[in-house]
């Protein structure tokens, strides 16, 4: 399914898909992974994040939506219509997404808040849309919250091109918003954003990636960003990605997470997993297991 929704206490929380489908090479996205460790999670992975037939991982690119109190908050906006990338999966696309968007109550007018929890090319996408031949910002009524570590980072990898994840989205993507006058910058220690949003530095894929946890009325939910790209970084937490810029920084996030999300009972809400594409981290022996959330 394109969109659904489900309640998190008070606050309506909405997936739209960008797209999912087999993509990823798994020597390319997790290099440290074995063929004979690959085919030994494959049944716990087959068929919604891995598709043995193909030798791929599914990886979906969404967008989150959290509605409440009058706010409709985006995190992370995806790839976006017509930009220009390297890998063919996200060149030109010509998705649905502003529909669906519109959909969910979200539509470009309707978004109060822009939140980012790193400034990836498939994470800041539809921050912006083609208009007479230049990006502008897609949600003129929304402040774009974005991390400031990892501003700064990719600030200076913008200029000097030595952080080719950006692949042309600073320029097309984040820098228009910027210019705008439409971006809050998040440290470290903002505690609460928006509102609703609990700020949890997750250092390692990025060196200023955040988290956001959302609670209400004794439910919570965590938007985890890049911790993880797929389950098999649950099943074997030591497995980076080809894209962690801080590798051993990356591992201790993640087991720091995995920990904290069992203990809690936590919804965990990634960007990239396959269907259902949120769900709990169980202990499972030594290690953990995906358990994949049921919607209403």
């Amino acid at each position: 399914m394109m969109m659904q929704s489900r309640m998190i206490g008070r606050a309506r929380v909405t997936r739209v898909v960008e797209y999912s489908a087999p993509t990823h090479d798994p020597a390319f996205l997790f290099p440290d992974l074995t063929p004979e460790d690959l085919a030994s999670l494959s049944t716990e992975l087959a068929p919604h994040h891995y598709v043995p037939a193909m030798n791929r991982l599914v990886v979906t690119i969404q967008i989150w939506i959290v509605q409440i109190d009058g706010k409709v908050i985006l995190i992370d906006t995806g790839v976006g219509n017509g930009k220009t990338r390297g890998p063919a999966r996200m060149n030109a696309l010509n998705n649905r997404v502003p529909e669906w968007l519109q959909a969910a109550g979200a539509g470009f007018a309707d978004v109060t808040h822009v939140v980012q929890t790193h400034l990836h090319a498939d994470h800041t996408g539809w921050n912006t849309v083609l208009d007479d031949g230049q990006w502008r910002p897609a949600f003129p009524n929304a402040r774009y919250l974005m991390p400031q570590n990892d501003y700064e980072h990719l600030a200076k990898a913008a200029r000097d091109g030595s952080d080719l994840t950006m692949d042309r989205s600073w320029q097309d993507s984040v820098a228009p918003v910027i210019d705008a006058g439409l971006v809050d910058f998040i440290s470290d220690d903002a505690g609460i954003i928006a509102g609703c949003l609990n700020v949890e530095p997750v250092p390692g894929h990025t060196p200023g990636m955040l988290s956001y946890r959302l609670n209400s009325e004794g439910e919570e939910g965590l938007f985890c960003a890049d911790v993880f790209h797929s389950p098999i970084q649950i099943l074997r937490p030591d497995i980076n990605t080809a894209y962690c810029q801080l590798p051993e920084v990356a591992r201790a996030t993640r087991a720091r997470v995995l920990a904290d999300a069992a203990e809690r009972g936590t919804l965990i809400m990634p960007m990239h997993f396959g269907a259902p594409y949120c769900g709990y981290v169980r202990k499972q022996g030594d290690g953990y297991r995906f358990e994949g959330a049921v919607w209403p």
